[in-house]
């Protein structure tokens, strides 16, 4: 197939990149099925990508140092009402995770502003970066959506109608290199908790968990974005799609960085229709997104064995 690598890696790889992948072509319907068989197999699968080029990767992580380098004080002070899109880290489970999430990052004044309140003085290169990378990741975003609609046989509006709901946050991640004595584990085994998350790291360590349990440590690369689904994907589908179990491993000497382009539903989320039926019940109740991360943190959801589906399948199961 000409737009996915000739390899024998158990994750497909999609060159993404491909001159000929446009609409309506043999190679557009042939990549379809394939990003649908990954996500229902795996939760997941590579993609080559060169809409983010050397020199914008470079100045994007070149900002996330700067960011990381901020007091902690400084970092803390962003703040919002939206569950989970403040800083996160200093936990002792996983000392060497660091998270900070930039709302709206497509939106350039929303970016200046964000920067402004770390950098009061301003730093328009940084505030320029983040928007410059959101924007072109956004687009392989959109890309993979309306595949995934089209593979299904749904019309376009209702992916146009999921993109025009979508809420999307820039998340920036560091794991600082273990010190005397630390795991090196930077962060558990986990599924996130927005309908896709694309995600590329400076360094190796991301590692994902394919169907049969075994585990696929994905290498680093400007050009390489891991495309996972996320809980809310999980939703839409009724479970045709999995959720991409990853976790990530410090292998390196230096601090390691990753972003991760994250999208959130600003509307009810429920399983589309055409996935429920006689033999494929309904799974899940219709939630509110931004409800459900609010659920996320709490002690029933971390104790649980899927926090989307102590979230969702209980009512499903009181009413049936």
């Amino acid at each position: 197939m000409g737009s996915e690598r000739e390899c024998q890696l158990p994750l497909p790889v999609i060159d993404f990149s491909d001159e000929n992948l446009k609409p309506g072509t043999d190679t557009w319907v042939s990549t379809c099925g394939v990003v649908r068989s990954a996500l229902e197999d795996h939760g997941g699968f590579l993609v080559l990508y060169n809409k983010v080029d050397l020199l914008l990767h470079d100045s994007v992580f070149s900002a996330m140092e700067q960011l990381f380098d901020l007091s902690l004080q400084t970092k803390m002070q962003h703040t919002t009402d939206k569950p989970i899109y403040s800083y996160a880290g200093q936990r002792p489970s996983i000392p060497l995770y660091e998270s900070m999430a930039i709302d709206n990052p497509l939106n350039a004044k929303d970016c200046h502003k964000y920067t402004t309140t770390m950098w009061p003085q301003g730093n328009n290169r940084f505030s320029e970066s983040v928007n410059s990378y959101a924007k072109k990741v956004a687009e392989l975003d959109y890309i993979v959506k309306r595949m995934v609609f089209e593979s299904y046989g749904l019309d376009n509006k209702k992916c146009e109608s999921l993109l025009e709901s979508t809420d999307y946050i820039l998340r920036c991640y560091k794991y600082r290199t273990p010190q005397v004595g630390e795991t090196n584990l930077g962060v558990h085994p986990h599924t996130d908790s927005g309908f896709l998350t694309i995600l590329n790291q400076r360094l190796s360590g991301l590692e994902i968990q394919l169907k049969d349990g075994e585990w696929f440590q994905v290498d680093a690369s400007p050009s390489m974005f891991a495309v996972l689904a996320g809980d809310a994907f999980m939703v839409w589908s009724n479970d045709r799609i999995r959720g991409c179990v990853h976790r990530v491993f410090m292998n390196s000497k230096v601090d390691r960085y990753s972003l991760g382009l994250l999208s959130y539903a600003s509307k009810v989320m429920e399983p589309e229709e055409i996935f429920v039926d006689d033999e494929h019940p309904l799974r899940y109740k219709p939630f509110d997104h931004y409800g459900y991360l609010r659920f996320f943190d709490t002690e029933e959801a971390v104790k649980s064995a899927s926090r989307i589906k102590a979230y969702c399948v209980e009512w499903i199961q009181f009413n049936m």
